[in-house]
């Protein structure tokens, strides 16, 4: 049997392959499965031969890296090391789960090999290539080798400048979707669409997490790539996904309704509490903090974002998971809205070959006119900062996180812009110079029932963007402002929390050098950081940066978001900073907000903007803060805890939910200061 066939038939037996059917059974947090789950034995000869081809193709990477230094061509050694990543991570981490991933595995090295001989003779024929093609980039959040698969288009030419229409693919659920199944599974299917004349995007997300935290910077890295080397059409982006890819793309969706010219959301999930309901059959019973933070993935709060992204969701008349859109229907509805929701009669979990001929048909029909780039009227809501734009409103400022704020915003004529708000303190207006509505001529806001006639002398209303317009209120009343105050300590887009926030950029984790105050605590740390290290890997599939305290630099301040591990007394960096944190740390007591805690038995997590330097965040003692239990199902992957809390701290208080009993958690308010309410 040829490479090729044992290839197919590898990739046939693994993408039928079916993911775990969370339900009732992983509702019990002492008796978790491990996500993914450890591998099969592999054969003694199979290991070597593996781990020589690892080598190898390693050796062969190091060469290159040093010979292309200077080449354009260095940009594409991801597209290299993608395949050396697979199979050295399945080895070392006990991640292949079946015999037949052994041929696909040699047969991955061997294409990485092929590909670093191209690149060695200065050639690069996949970037050329038609069909089923898988590409890799090197991630700004943790300089891991991040890959993606993508179907081109027969159309494409190299040498044309016709731009194409692109449609990102969110996938399923799938606890064993490793670095290896996902990119022999790109290799040899072109997955559930493949729109004529059009690119598909199929992205890994981070593995399964449904396309959150890094998952969902995954998707505007690996779009970054495409860019950099297709031409691709930004007026005419898809963003779609079925099952777990359903759930993403709802939150693709209302999160950044600007960017998308079509929505298809198929099954999935749409929110937390009543999809565990249904699905789960999971009671739960949230602090008043975790009800708080499902407000950031939960997507009925952020419906009124659709109101100019025309969405399609389908569903199977007899899959459970169609809860999804029914909840989403009902919160079009509550806007005044209509979902158009497609429905295959008596079918489960699956896309009904009829309905999916007429799915296919709205969304070329909708995308064919393209992304409506400066629409007349825009409808938006957020909870954070973290989601803040639609078409040309940008949402600067909120008077309160968490809390859902709202912008009606309408291009009237050509001298006039109205909008109102709710819990928003600062704005910003972008018309492009290609699409200018206003003719030229300086407009009259009125916002909140307030008008603003505006002098001709704003030096921000015009920019190399078109013409750029800052609103903030003050007092209760709207001014325009030139710029933003960047010196003044509040929250920001990017710098706005909660703890997981950290984790969606750049970050490196500290270690502390030195002995730590008490050897309880000092486990406890211990643990939790190397807890957090290993489930970064498992769950993000990424090595995360580690430096001791006395290793950090100004370039690594300037950079990264840091995560200090330690106390006061053991690592120097957190030192430096105490006496700038809002939380007070010594033998005797941790202190914040005027309340005290045992040092000896309480560790504190928080995240807050980095003294060093404010346009980073610092975080101490914690990592992303879901754990095994929530790998069980994605909707249970949200933010478990807010700015801050003070742990119970021992050596044996960790358990699947959490790092310890909370004695106490908070977010900071608009200012970085201690809410004084909850």
């Amino acid at each position: 049997m040829s490479q090729r066939a044992i290839l197919t038939l590898a990739a046939t037996t693994l993408i039928a392959l079916p993911a775990f059917a969370d339900g009732p059974a992983d509702n019990w947090p002492d008796k978790v499965r491990r996500v993914p789950p450890p591998g099969i034995k592999i054969p003694d000869a199979d290991r070597a031969e593996l781990q020589a081809g690892v080598d190898a193709l390693g050796k062969e990477i190091d060469g290159l890296r040093e010979s292309l230094k200077g080449n354009r061509l260095l940009d594409l050694l991801p597209d290299v090391q993608i395949f050396h990543k697979a199979v050295h991570d399945a080895l070392k981490y006990d991640e292949i789960y079946d015999l037949k991933e052994i041929p696909v595995a040699k047969r991955l090295l061997t294409l990485g090999m092929e590909r670093a001989k191209e690149l060695r003779k200065g050639g690069a024929p996949w970037t050329r290539a038609r069909g089923q093609v898988v590409r890799g980039y090197k991630s700004k959040i943790d300089d891991s080798i991040q890959h993606y698969g993508l179907v081109v288009p027969g159309s494409f030419d190299p040498v044309t400048a016709r731009l194409f229409r692109l449609d990102f693919w969110c996938h399923g659920r799938g606890e064993k979707l490793t670095e290896l199944s996902f990119i022999n599974g790109r290799l040899n299917s072109p997955g559930e669409f493949t729109p004529p004349d059009a690119f598909v995007l199929h992205l890994y997300g981070r593995y399964c997490c449904a396309n959150k935290l890094a998952g969902e910077v995954d998707l505007f890295e690996a779009y970054d790539s495409v860019r950099k080397h297709y031409p691709i059409d930004k007026n005419r982006l898809v963003i779609r996904g079925f099952s777990m890819g359903g759930a993403a793309c709802w939150q693709f969706a209302v999160h950044y309704p600007g960017m998308f010219a079509a929505a298809a959301p198929g099954a999935g999930f749409s929110e937390t509490p009543l999809f565990l309901d249904v699905f789960q059959k999971e009671k739960l019973q949230p602090t008043w903090y975790e009800k708080k933070l499902w407000t950031m993935y939960d997507c009925p709060g952020y419906v009124i974002n659709l109101f100019n992204l025309p969405t399609v969701a389908y569903s199977g008349e007899i899959d459970n998971q169609k809860q999804a859109a029914d909840v989403m229907a009902k919160a079009f509805e509550a806007e005044g809205m209509k979902l158009t929701h497609l429905i295959g009669p008596k079918t489960g979990h699956s896309y009904h070959k009829d309905t999916k001929v007429e799915l296919n048909q709205q969304i070329d029909a909708i995308v064919e006119k393209g992304r409506d780039r400066l629409p007349q009227k825009i409808r938006f809501a957020t909870y954070t900062l973290r989601y803040n734009q639609s078409h040309w409103l940008t949402v600067n400022g909120l008077e309160e996180h968490w809390a859902q704020a709202r912008v009606e915003a309408e291009i009237i004529d050509k001298t006039n812009v109205k909008a109102t708000t709710k819990n928003v303190t600062a704005l910003t207006l972008t018309f492009p110079r290609s699409s200018e509505p206003l003719a030229g001529k300086w407009p009259q806001i009125e916002i909140d029932l307030q008008t603003l006639r505006l002098p001709m002398d704003i030096p921000s209303f015009r920019s190399d963007a078109g013409r750029v317009l800052h609103l903030i209120k003050t007092n209760g009343k709207w001014g325009v402002a030139p710029l933003f105050d960047e010196g003044q300590l509040r929250k920001r887009p990017g710098l706005q929390g909660p703890i997981d926030d950290a984790f969606l950029d750049r970050f490196i984790m500290v270690m502390p050098s030195k002995t730590p105050m008490f050897m309880t605590t000092g486990i406890w740390e211990a643990k939790e950081r190397a807890h957090a290290i290993e489930h970064w890997r498992r769950q993000f599939r990424g090595e995360a940066i580690i430096k001791k305290d006395s290793e950090i630099t100004d370039a690594d301040i300037a950079s990264s978001n840091l995560i200090l591990w330690g106390d006061p007394l053991s690592n120097t960096v957190l030192a430096r900073m105490m006496d700038k944190l809002p939380i007070g740390w010594t033998t005797e007591a941790v202190t914040i907000g005027g309340k005290s805690f045992r040092a000896n038995d309480h560790m504190p997590v928080m995240i807050y903007p980095n003294p060093l330097n404010p346009k980073k965040y610092v975080v101490l003692n914690s990592g992303f803060t879901f754990r095994e239990y929530d790998y069980l199902n994605n909707a249970r992957q949200v933010p478990k805890l807010p700015d801050w809390a003070i742990v119970v701290a021992g050596p044996d208080t960790m358990t699947s939910k959490g790092p310890g009993r909370i004695a106490d958690a908070g977010f900071f308010d608009e200012q970085w200061k201690l809410q004084t309410k909850k």
